[in-house]
């Protein structure tokens, strides 16, 4: 399999039209399945892949690094054939200082990064969302300086609203100052807020979008059913349950599943693939991570990147999930 290719927003980069996510690994992934995981993607063509300094998902912070660790390793000796995303501003230490978008906070966290995934630089830093205490101008030139520096190739953002990004970017643009090339929301039949403002600002900006969550946590694979959570996923994974149950675990996102569910029988396409599908068709998207506990998991993701899905089925999925563009969640 050969997964086509893409510009990377308005630089010159080129990525595969999927990315890897691998908040997954170091927890609920060991590190050999991670490999195996990592395997079966870079088999696939997937050359971009996306992790974070406070992974694995729904750890603590005595685990905050080790999936940065599980995929520095599988890179040596190959790191030149991929492009490595990761991202900073949680908390990952004990001190009020270690997290946020501070320059002290900035220029200690990509050092650390850098050592665990064992590189001299990082292609896409990434702000892993706002931080409100600290003022864009100490953030935009605390990355501006990285990027200078050689340690980072490109910024940008995640989990931000347009209205902060637009100011960010408008701020580098009057500086003089690196630009944020990216921006990484979450985005999928079952959250379409995006669409509204955000969507928009970054194709009117040049920004690639690289959405995370596209099968909501797994909700959209069909799998799960109402109830009690499934144990092992992330309906159930450590501080990360919480959140995932808040996203998605309702009776209203049950039923609009269902729905979507009988659209892809009809259509005779997985639900999972078909829900990808609809993510890759939107004009405005990059390339959207996608994840796994297990390889195999990958196969009905993979499938999505060579499905155009018929007009029909898609205005179909449109029409379903059309209540789910309005909204006030932050991420």
């Amino acid at each position: 399999m050969s997964i086509p290719t893409t510009r990377f927003g308005n630089t010159g980069l080129t990525v595969s039209r999927l990315a890897l996510g691998t908040m997954t690994f170091g927890l609920q992934t060991d590190a050999e399945t991670s490999f195996r995981i990592l395997d079966r993607a870079a088999a696939a063509g997937i050359n971009l892949f996306d992790t974070a300094d406070v992974y694995p998902l729904g750890g603590s912070l005595e685990t905050v690094g080790r999936t940065e660790e599980i995929v520095g390793n599988w890179l040596k000796h190959r790191r030149h054939d991929f492009v490595l995303a990761t991202k900073a501003v949680g908390k990952v230490g004990p001190n009020a200082w270690d997290q946020g978008a501070s320059r002290k906070h900035l220029l200690s966290a990509v050092e650390a990064s850098l050592k665990r995934l064992g590189t001299d630089y990082i292609d896409l830093y990434q702000l892993h969302s706002d931080d409100p205490d600290t003022p864009l101008d100490e953030t935009i030139r605390a990355l501006d300086d990285l990027v200078r520096s050689g340690k980072v190739r490109y910024v940008g953002v995640s989990n931000f609203l347009a209205y902060r990004l637009a100011r960010a970017l408008g701020k580098q643009e009057a500086q003089r100052l690196q630009r944020f090339v990216s921006v990484q929301p979450r985005y999928n039949l079952l959250f379409r807020e995006i669409e509204r403002e955000l969507l928009p600002l970054a194709q009117e900006e040049g920004l690639a979008v690289i959405p995370y969550n596209p099968l909501a946590g797994g909700l959209l694979t069909g799998k799960h059913r109402s109830g009690e959570p499934t144990q092992g996923s992330r309906f159930t994974l450590g501080n990360a349950a919480e959140r995932y149950q808040d996203r998605y675990w309702h009776e209203r996102e049950f039923n609009t599943v269902g729905q979507l569910q009988a659209v892809a029988d009809e259509a005779g396409i997985p639900l999972a693939t078909a829900a990808l599908a609809w993510v890759l068709a939107n004009p405005a998207i990059t390339a959207p991570l996608i994840g796994a506990s297990r390889p195999e998991q990958l196969d009905a993701t993979l499938a999505a990147v060579s499905l155009q899905l018929n007009p029909h089925v898609k205005q179909r999925f449109d029409d379903i999930s059309a209540e789910y563009r309005r909204g006030d969640a932050a991420r």
